[in-house]
């Protein structure tokens, strides 16, 4: 944080009194660095990693700008995935709470496209989207950005390494040349920088030297002799530490799905994340991984991008990234919110090269720890506390999380404190229970009445 108050800003006074309401103080870094340039009205480039306070950065400048008066598109956010599109669509509505009349849409791939069409003809905005269903509303000429004002690219990085030059080109083309252009992006590899040139003016260039505090992290290295042995270590680890979360990444979508079967035969819960899931399977993996159903989640990096879950009790590094900031970006997603967390890299004499130089990227002497003892591989392999629950209504039926809470609580029912995260989509949701009350939050659900009838329900098995 900074000594900087966001009353310092020239915000109306509907969005300072809100984020005083949000209980926002102080700026973060890049709020300080990045808002007096975005209010003026200047292209921006800033390296920052998530959970920065970018969003509300770029989000307070849209608001700021926006006229109401007008029902047409006047600023574009483009995202590499759906959940950083949701998160960002969250979070902006949260910052415009007390403005009214704001209208903002969410446009990603996965989701129903007609609906999006409908949505579109009544005019918005605000749109927030991923760059390929960005692009087919544009092909289409759903979309219309004749009047966009401001364009933000959030981590770009990502977006490239996922292959969507061609839809940003396409985007680039299709906005007005006299638009406001925010870049944001992780790192700062050379095509960031060539895109930068081709499509902003005179940009503010803001790198933020502050990583994320790696001080209660413990970071350990584990030198194995073969693939075999690399697997075996892994299961000796995940036994000596029993975490309630952990990410293990993989270099490969291959690897990530034969890693997770693995680990599964061996007795462990485990889920995969990599970009050959569809879109369906991909929301329930992270919904039970962010509800603690599922204690480990195999991921591949481009795949665990926006994965926004604080409480990850541990990172193992199945393979060393080749990129060391990808590396700091790994071990960072343990030890956040004050919480202490391990990160547990194994690696073979062929990466004896790779890790003389990560040594020296991350100041730090890397001695090869030893193994946990193999008795560990007799102890009962341990379970996530919470199970979830698919409910087959949603938002589109009208379902509030406060309607199932209330089923699951009322008489005779479950505790607040042995239900966990609820999440609900268009046509169905998740509840996350305690695992020791499932029967019991099942029955609950098929015995309360929701609009005349029951809310049918299932267990989602390990």
């Amino acid at each position: 944080m900074t000594d900087l108050k966001f009353s310092t800003l020239p915000l109306a006074s509907e969005l300072l009194d809100n984020i005083d309401s949000l209980g926002y103080e102080k700026m973060t870094p890049i709020q300080a660095q990045s808002l007096p340039s975005i209010l003026e009205g200047k292209d921006l480039i800033a390296q920052a990693m998530t959970g920065s306070g970018k969003t509300a950065a770029f989000g307070l400048g849209i608001l700021a700008g926006l006229d109401l008066q007008k029902s047409d598109v006047q600023a574009l956010i483009l995202c590499p995935t759906r959940e950083l599109a949701d998160q960002v669509s969250k979070a902006i509505r949260q910052l415009a709470r007390m403005m009214p009349n704001i209208k903002l849409l969410t446009l990603c791939g996965g989701a129903l496209y007609k609906p999006q069409v409908k949505s579109l003809s009544y005019g918005a905005h605000i749109v927030v989207g991923t760059p390929g269903r960005i692009n087919k509303h544009l092909r289409k000429e759903n979309l219309d950005l004749a009047n966009l004002s401001i364009l933000v690219l959030d981590e770009a990085d990502r977006m490239l390494e996922m292959g969507f030059q061609e839809e940003l080109d396409a985007v680039f083309d299709a906005a007005p040349k006299s638009r406001q252009t925010l870049l944001f992006s992780a790192t700062y590899p050379k095509r960031i920088e060539s895109i930068s040139q081709k499509i902003m003016n005179d940009p503010l260039m803001i790198q933020l030297e502050q990583k994320h505090d790696s001080s209660s992290i413990k970071q350990s290295f584990y030198k194995v002799k073969d693939e075999d042995q690399r697997l075996h270590a892994l299961f000796l680890l995940l036994l000596e530490h029993k975490p309630e979360s952990a990410v293990v990444f993989c270099a490969t979508k291959l690897e990530a799905q034969e890693l997770r079967d693995d680990l599964i035969d061996e007795g462990f819960q485990a889920m995969a994340l990599h970009g050959d899931l569809e879109q369906r399977d991909r929301d329930e993996t992270l919904v039970r991984f962010a509800n603690k159903s599922i204690a480990i989640l195999v991921a591949t990096d481009v795949a665990a991008r926006g994965l926004d879950i604080d409480s990850i009790d541990a990172v193992f590094n199945y393979h060393v990234s080749r990129d060391f900031e990808v590396h700091v970006h790994r071990v960072g997603r343990t030890g956040r919110a004050g919480k202490s967390g391990i990160a547990c890299s194994l690696y073979s004499s062929k990466e004896s090269h790779k890790m003389s130089l990560l040594e020296k990227y991350l100041d730090i002497e890397i001695t090869n720890d030893k193994l946990p003892n193999e008795d560990v591989l007799d102890q009962k392999r341990w379970q996530a506390p919470m199970s979830t629950l698919k409910i087959k209504s949603g938002k589109k039926q009208k379902l509030r999380p406060g309607n199932i809470l209330g089923a699951l609580t009322g008489e005779g029912g479950l505790t607040g404190e042995q239900v966990g995260k609820i999440h609900i989509f268009d046509h169905h949701a998740f509840v996350s229970v305690n695992r020791e009350k499932v029967r019991l939050a099942l029955k609950k659900l098929e015995e309360e009445k929701w609009k005349g009838r029951t809310l049918q329900a299932f267990l989602l098995r390990d």
